[in-house]
C-alpha cells in the first residue's frame, strides 16, 4: 500500500487525559500507542515503523484550538470496528458528531464521528461492498 501522508498531528490540551481517550477511542481501529513523551503521544499501526498519528501540545505554547473544517478520517478494518470505535471514543470522554452508519460519499461508505475532549473531530470509515460486518 502506498503511504499518503508523512504524517498527522492533532492539538490538546491535557497529554494524560488526550491518551486516555486515544487509547481507547484507537483500539478498534487496531492502531497502538508507539511514542510517549511529555508533550505529545504517537499512533500508528502495529506494522508500521512510525508513529502516523501525533496528538500534541502546541508547539508555540499557547492553547490548542479546533481547525474549522479539519478531521481525520482514520481506516476501520469492519463496520464493527467503526462501532467500536465511536461507543469507546463516547465512553472515554469524547462527543457525538454523527452515529455509525452508511453515508453518501460512496457505496459502502460506513463512518462515525466523534469529538475528543479538546473538540477535534476524528472519524472512523470502513469502506465495505455490502451491509454485512464485512
Amino acid at each position: 500500500m502506498a503511504e499518503t501522508f508523512l504524517y498527522l498531528t492533532l492539538g490538546i490540551n491535557d497529554v494524560t487525559r488526550a491518551a486516555r481517550f486515544y487509547d481507547a477511542a484507537l483500539a478498534p481501529l487496531g492502531l497502538v500507542r508507539r511514542a510517549t513523551k511529555d508533550t505529545e503521544i504517537g499512533y500508528a499501526h502495529p506494522s508500521d515503523r512510525r508513529a502516523r498519528l501525533w496528538i500534541t501540545l502546541p508547539h508555540d505554547g499557547n492553547p490548542a484550538t479546533v481547525g474549522n473544517g479539519s478531521m481525520p478520517a482514520l481506516i476501520a478494518p469492519s463496520k464493527d470496528a467503526v462501532q467500536a470505535f465511536h461507543r469507546t471514543a463516547l465512553l472515554a470522554g469524547g462527543t457525538d458528531e454523527g452515529a455509525p452508519g452508511l453515508r453518501p460519499y460512496g457505496p459502502g461508505f460506513y463512518a462515525a464521528f466523534v469529538r475528543d475532549p479538546d473538540g477535534n473531530k476524528v472519524s472512523a470509515v470502513h469502506e465495505g461492498t455490502t451491509d454485512s460486518g464485512d
